[in-house]
């Protein structure tokens, strides 16, 4: 057999050099970015820094429900709403108690929606935020009765309300035509809402589907997404089983909806804590110059 040449020991030893070092580096150190157009690997603590955002090619990672409320709200004022409220299963669905079981041992949260009260810029709000680390951010029963009741409560305080969606399972189907009453009773309370003259300011990310972005979701005075945002009643394996015709390429983003008037602007995840900011602070000023006439 003829002996390996200096050159391939050395390349085999680099190789299982390599390895080793590959090994030793910790695996959540960094992220790649899933937009299939960039890749890039982000060293985790920069891509913290950066609200999740890749610096790149502007790809809006996801954040939990918790991560929202810290990137909106003043630090340190957010105050949750307690509503005992308990998810049942009133199909007797099969599995749905264990999966409900497995996503708030995963998210340690009880539902997909975390709702409360805060400060935004000095200003008093309330607000909800649907995560869809928790199965998928779908709407149920509680889901729905905790936005409606969290708009009562921004009622009668006259405070303005953010609802913040990352609902991309739409309504849940476990629990059948009960999920689907959700937009009825959501849609109602906004109304209820908005005729006591309070401010509603609805921020789509990514995913918002289905039966959420047909009720809540846009029905705010002001509607706001997050660039890339995937904004659409189906999603695009549903409806490539049921439509005849193609839609164009970027028929479900939240720039496909800003151009086709469907929402109020596209904004970056850096701007929109001082952007809603500045829209409650119009508000409160207006409230202020109407007290003042009458």
């Amino acid at each position: 057999m003829a002996r390996r040449s200096w050159f391939s020991r050395a390349a085999g030893r680099s190789g299982r050099d390599a390895r080793a070092n590959a090994e030793r580096v910790p695996s959540d150190l960094f992220e790649q970015c899933p937009n299939r157009s960039c890749g890039i690997f982000l060293y985790r603590k920069e891509l913290e820094k950066d609200l999740k955002v890749c610096k790149k090619c502007g790809y809006h990672f996801p954040l939990t429900a918790v991560e929202r409320i810290n990137l909106l709200l003043d630090e340190g004022t957010f105050e949750a709403f307690e509503f005992n409220l308990k998810t049942g299963d009133p199909l007797g669905f099969p599995g749905y108690r264990e999966t409900l079981e497995r996503y708030r041992a995963k998210t340690g949260m009880q539902e997909a929606i975390i709702a409360g009260r805060g400060l935004v810029g000095g200003t008093n709000a309330a607000i909800c935020v649907t995560d869809f680390s928790f199965l998928a951010g779908s709407m149920n029963s509680v889901v729905g009765e905790t936005i409606a009741r969290t708009l009562e409560e921004a009622a009668a305080a006259r405070a303005p309300i953010i609802l913040v969606s990352g609902s991309g399972g739409g309504a849940r189907m476990h629990e059948g035509l009960l999920s689907l009453m959700q937009m009825a009773k959501t849609a109602a309370a906004l109304e209820r809402y908005d005729r006591a003259g309070m401010l509603s300011i609805c921020i789509l990310t990514d995913y918002t589907m289905g039966g959420v972005l047909a009720s809540w979701a846009s029905l705010g005075d002001v509607i706001l997404a997050e660039p890339g945002a995937n904004v659409g009643f189906t999603g695009g394996r549903v409806a490539a089983k049921v439509q005849t015709e193609r839609p164009p390429e970027n028929f479900r983003t939240a720039e496909f909806s800003f151009e086709h008037g469907m929402i109020d602007r596209v904004t970056p995840r850096s701007q929109l804590k001082e952007t809603i900011a500045r829209l409650l602070s119009i508000s409160a000023a207006d409230k202020v110059r109407g007290m003042a006439k009458r």
